[in-house]
């Protein structure tokens, strides 16, 4: 084994030396310091281990009580944020890039936009309670870790098969619930085993449900944050001498979410799922096969806050997944990586005629007829030890990516509807197929300076094409444009056929620091991003009201442009006392970043401002108990073609206890203690409030909640 293993080992752990326990926006809660082994990260989604970070199992048990929101839990990394969407599905972004740029695996399989709001978000289908780990790469992604995206790698994963090491029937499993007093949400999950020495099954279920949280201070109840969904799933698994094959299905139901900065919300949505995998161990190398198909039925509408009205909107999406991988030992330094990938999406997007309507009728208005958008890729990866202290991985990828779309219709064809009439017909006209030829790299390097000390450092250049509702969204009466956007703020937005894949340029680096003991570590990451053909937004047009006056959002057009993202994440912790059976430990996590729109000069969309958390936790064996700082600098630098309203800067506190006895875990906690009131930097406008209070606001955040927890394993 290289001497540099055992570095990076240490510089992993100051890579993922994350907040333990600070409140942060709307829903979620911190998580206690994480030690990860870096063997096990590698056999995820990453070589190079001083830019990632994984939450395991038992930093997941901790915040079960506090959270639904898969997304917005990964909020304590540095360098990674959440824009607001419903309950439980916050849309998480790395280093300014949307989730539309960044990979999201789902146990190695990426789940397809299927709603014109992105409301049924990738992480939207896993629970907190229920998976095993999450791993994010927020540096240089390796091309094996997926193509089709210009950011990092989320990886969320259940726990692995468990077998009987001892000829008998093996049963074993987990189970646990929560209560939360902001918005009276309450829940539970589920997981047990039941397997022999080379057959196994597993069952995971969970419930989650919601009302509408009150914002701090005197902000009360915040409209449209109310949620409610049913998760079940069921894994098969055989192992033998040379392999594991895995087969897993699942359903979930959520028949509502409240989203409070759309226009719309979730009254239904139904996925189902089958995946299957075989991981063969060979003399000769490694090899991975996955297959996964998806079936999905979404349906918007207004919850009671929108209401009195009406206008569904119904999407059916089909996703099919096949890849094949393998990793060859070509040598005691060297290891070849090659693999092939294929994605399948089909997707409708129609919405019914609304009974005695003349602007939503009387036929079905087709946003996207059948589109489908192909992606079949190709990867080459060489990872070389060149000496004790020395190491990379230089690979290269090619995607090919094919759009297309039948035609499209309006409601109608009254006065009322004459826009969307002339942009369906100039649709129709118009070629709808397109092809893309992506070509992305990155060669990353890490070096051990000391025992103590390593560096990592690379370039990427990747691409990513345009998403159907990019490409295809035609609708340009304000209603109809109004409908397509996952920005939360309130404005319409129009696709554009013609558009450009993104292509970025990367370069990153990170410094880990820490003594190999964990008494104290330190993790420093600058980049900076570069963005051709950027697809931000243009202005088209100023949205009026039904009376013809100024409404104050505007219609966009999806749109190539020139942006750049830069900054720096730092991460930290030191062990303040340690005796026999308990440890007491302080950590620091910050970021600092900065987007820009290079063709007009300004600030892109939904940047996450500086934010610093400290905190601190305590463990003496079956007590634990932690308390944290997080403050977020005000929001000035806003996108100024959207609208987007600035935000004061605040500061929350959160307490938090737990007691562990005969296996039985009773965990209290308090979120924002003092009460404060504040908006979300990345929340959009308030559109469930302003429905009802004619007041045009920031989403607040979550007020002061009280939290309980029960959770056993068995």
């Amino acid at each position: 084994m290289f001497k540099s293993t055992t570095l990076l080992r240490s510089a992993l752990l100051a890579g993922c030396a994350l907040s333990p326990a600070v409140a942060f926006a709307q829903d979620a809660t911190p998580i206690a310091p994480i030690d990860v082994d870096s063997d096990t990260l590698t056999a995820q989604i990453m070589q190079t281990p001083i830019s990632g970070a994984r939450i395991n199992r038992e930093q997941l048990r901790q915040i079960q009580s506090s959270t639904s929101d898969t997304g917005a839990l990964l909020t304590e990394i540095p360098g990674v944020s959440a824009n607001t969407g419903g309950g439980f599905s916050s849309m998480p972004a790395i280093r300014g890039m949307t989730e539309q740029r960044i990979t999201i695996l789902v146990d190695g399989v990426p789940i397809d936009i299927s709603c014109p709001n992105d409301m049924n978000t990738p992480l939207s289908y896993v629970d907190p309670q229920t998976i095993d780990s999450i791993a994010v790469l927020t540096g240089i992604a390796p091309v094996s870790s997926g193509g089709d995206n210009i950011g990092g790698v989320i990886a969320v994963n259940s726990a692995p098969p468990r077998f009987s090491t001892d000829g008998t029937t093996l049963v074993t499993g987990r189970a646990s619930s929560f209560y939360r007093s902001n918005g009276d949400g309450f829940g539970g999950g589920v997981s047990m085993t039941v397997a022999g020495s080379n057959i196994s099954a597993t069952y995971t279920g969970s419930y989650t449900q919601s009302d509408q949280y009150d914002g701090g201070g005197d902000d009360g109840m915040v409209r449209s944050t109310e949620y409610k969904k049913t998760d079940h799933a069921l894994a098969l698994a055989w192992q033998h001498a040379t392999g594991l094959l895995q087969i897993k299905g699942g359903i979930q139901r959520s028949p509502y979410e409240g989203f409070p900065n759309q226009s719309m919300d979730m009254v239904d949505n139904k996925s189902w799922f089958l995946n299957g995998s075989y991981d063969g161990y060979f003399d000769w190398g490694d090899l991975e096969l996955k297959a996964a198909y998806r079936d999905t039925d979404h349906e918007m509408d207004f919850l009671e806050d929108k209401q009195p009205g009406a206008m569904p909107m119904l999407t059916e999406v089909h996703s099919f997944d096949g890849s094949a991988k393998v990793s060859l030992p070509v040598s005691g330094h060297d290891t070849l990586r090659l693999g092939a990938e294929y994605h399948h999406q089909w997707l409708d997007d129609y919405w019914p005629p609304v009974p005695g309507n003349m602007m939503m009728g009387p036929g079905t208005f087709v946003n996207i007829n059948g589109g489908t958008r192909d992606r079949i890729g190709a990867f080459t990866e060489w990872e070389r030890h060149w000496s004790d202290s020395l190491s990379s991985i230089i690979g290269i990828r090619y995607d090919r990516v094919e759009s297309d779309t039948g035609d499209v219709q309006p409601y109608g064809t009254g006065m009322m509807q004459m826009a969307d009439v002339m942009a369906a017909a100039a649709f129709n006209a118009a070629d709808h197929k397109k092809t893309d030829h992506n070509w992305s790299g990155s060669a990353i390097f890490v070096y051990a300076l000391s025992d103590d000390a390593a560096l990592e450092f690379g370039y990427a250049h990747k691409v990513r094409s345009p998403n159907l509702y990019e490409r295809y969204s035609w609708g340009r009466g304000a209603m109809a444009s109004r409908m397509i956007g996952w920005y939360g703020d309130g404005n319409g937005y129009v696709g554009n056929i013609d558009l450009d894949p993104e292509n970025a340029d990367t370069f990153s680096a990170a410094l880990a620091l820490g003594q190999t003991d964990g008494g104290w570590n330190l993790r420093i990451a600058p980049y900076y991003t570069h963005v051709d053909d950027y697809i931000d937004a243009v202005f088209l047009q100023d949205l009026t009201n039904m009376m013809g006056m100024p409404s104050g959002f505007v219609q966009l057009q999806f749109a190539n442009q020139e942006a750049e993202f830069y900054g720096v994440d730092l991460s930290g912790a030191v062990t303040l006392a340690q005796t026999q059976g308990s440890l007491t430990r302080m950590t620091l996590a910050a970021s600092w970043q900065e987007g820009n729109n290079l063709a007009d000069d300004g600030p892109l969309y939904h940047q996450m401002p500086f934010n610093a958390k400290l905190g601190v936790t305590h463990r003496s064996g079956a007590l634990e108990l932690n308390a944290g700082l997080e403050w977020t600098a005000e929001k000035t630098r806003v996108d100024a073609t959207r609208n987007e309203p600035e935000t004061e800067d605040y500061a929350l506190v959160n307490l938090g206890a737990a007691y562990t006895l005969s296996g039985i875990r009773l965990s209290l906690n308090v979120e924002n203690l003092f009460d404060n009131a504040y908006d979300l930097p990345l929340g959009g406008v308030s559109q469930g409030d302003y429905g009802v209070t004619g007041v045009l606001r920031p989403v607040p955040g979550r007020g002061r909640s009280f939290n309980v927890g029960l959770s056993t394993k068995f």
